[in-house]
């Protein structure tokens, strides 16, 4: 019989989450007949092929929905175009001046990086296009970095990390903890991610000694040495922001030692990813706490049903939260054509994007996504949860349950706390504004 650890590897090899080399992918309405083009640039090659795969069977729920949609006159038709940018930022922009520039696009999508994502950004705003983030997480992008043409449609560090820190005050009342180690990858999204954490935790008046922060770099191999120094530290939780490979690496090679047998181990952001319910297997390590930007099987809606049904109808296979993010950056397009009379005016895109209002399969019974006109991010709940065994999406063998769900009136920065970080973002370095 196979170890914890063995079997976490098996089950990722099983996954089979690789694949080759992809071209430009066009899809939607034809050139000559679109009402608007959308530029996306995902990782389609490498370790995040995931994200940029389940990305464009995203896409295609998204078309599909927008062109089945009744009573609401002749739907908006969108030619989506899809290249890899290999995860660099260099090829991203190139992308993304050749999307404006040669195909007229007049608005950009993706990335799954926040490093490439704030350098796209960046053109953005130059170019005056819209970007419709949706897989980063940094809240510098909304917050620090804030522009008139920046959207994000996923769930950022600042709610996902607001939902973990109440997270962690119940448990420190049900179960007391009092000492915590942070594990994140070394560039901008790891770092702010703590940073969030930090000031979620102070906000709530969490008590507790931080002992210990590891920075490994993003697509490490081998976390081993890291992992000794994390035992050596003694936490009582371990939170790890990793995500894709890197986090599945990480959880495989923990499983190892005897670290999870006396530290729970949150990943609020990520780690509660489909491709991570997979790669864990029918015995996983216990205690762990995780959460994601998207569930398969959560909330249990209409909505949410038929988009994973409709995603594995078309891709043979369940969704990882990527294809969630970028079927809700087309819908969210979709709906501020509609409400800006077509494409013609970026001025009035942004005004219909700043007043969106949608239902997502996320979204939990009685509520619907919102754009705060504030950060230009999306706001929506986030929900946390322990592993159990399900077995209804398979080759996954367990999924995410005993549920704790979070609003965003509970996740959001205040308007006073969003004017306040701007503030100190200027007097530090004036390029972020």
């Amino acid at each position: 019989m196979l170890g914890t650890p063995q079997r976490l590897l098996v089950a990722a090899a099983a996954a089979g989450f690789s694949f080759p080399s992809a071209a430009r992918i066009e899809l939607g309405a034809p050139a000559g007949a679109a009402d608007v083009t959308v530029g996306c640039m995902y990782p389609m090659t490498g370790r995040s092929a995931i994200y940029g795969k389940d990305s464009v069977g995203g896409i295609r729920v998204a078309l599909e929905r927008i062109a089945a949609e009744e009573g609401r006159g002749r739907p908006p038709r969108l030619r989506v175009i899809v290249e890899d940018y290999g995860s660099k930022v260099s090829n991203a922009l190139r992308l993304a001046d050749d999307y404006i520039e040669k195909d007229r696009a007049r608005f950009l999508c993706g990335v799954v990086s926040s490093g490439v994502g704030q350098a796209v950004s960046r053109l953005a705003s130059r170019r005056e296009v819209i970007f419709v983030g949706t897989d980063h997480a940094s809240s510098r992008l909304t917050i620090e970095g804030f522009h008139k043409h920046y959207f994000r449609v996923s769930n950022d560090s600042y709610s996902s990390m607001s939902a973990g820190a109440r997270y962690l005050q119940d448990l420190q009342r049900r179960s007391p903890w009092s000492r915590l180690a942070f594990v994140g990858a070394d560039y901008d999204y790891g770092h702010i991610v703590l940073r969030d954490l930090s000031d979620a935790l102070a906000r709530l008046g969490v008590r507790y000694e931080l002992v210990g922060e590891f920075w490994p770099k993003l697509y490490e191999p081998d976390y081993s040495a890291y992992i000794r120094a994390l035992a050596q530290s003694r936490p009582d939780v371990v939170v790890v922001a990793l995500w894709g490979d890197d986090f599945i690496g990480f959880l495989r090679q923990a499983a190892a030692t005897d670290l999870l047998e006396h530290a729970r181990l949150a990943n609020f952001d990520t780690g509660g990813n489909y491709d991570v319910m997979v790669a864990l297997g029918d015995r996983p390590p216990k205690g762990l706490i995780l959460s994601a930007r998207h569930h398969n099987n959560w909330p249990e809606t209409p909505l949410n049903r038929w988009f994973v049904e409709a995603f594995h109808r078309l891709e043979g296979r369940y969704p990882t939260y990527a294809a969630e993010g970028a079927y809700s950056g087309i819908v969210a397009i979709a709906e501020a054509l509609r409400r800006a009379g077509g494409a013609k005016s970026v001025d009035r895109l942004v005004a219909a994007l700043e007043g969106l209002r949608v239902e997502l399969p996320e979204d939990p019974p009685g509520f619907a996504s919102y754009i705060d006109p504030d950060t230009h991010q999306i706001a929506q709940f986030q929900a946390v949860g322990e592993v159990v065994r399900d077995e209804r999406f398979p080759p996954a063998r367990v999924m995410l349950g005993n549920w704790v769900a979070y609003g965003p009136e509970e996740t959001k920065p205040s308007p006073e706390e969003v004017r306040a970080r701007r503030r100190k973002a200027e007097r530090i370095d004036p390029v972020v504004q």
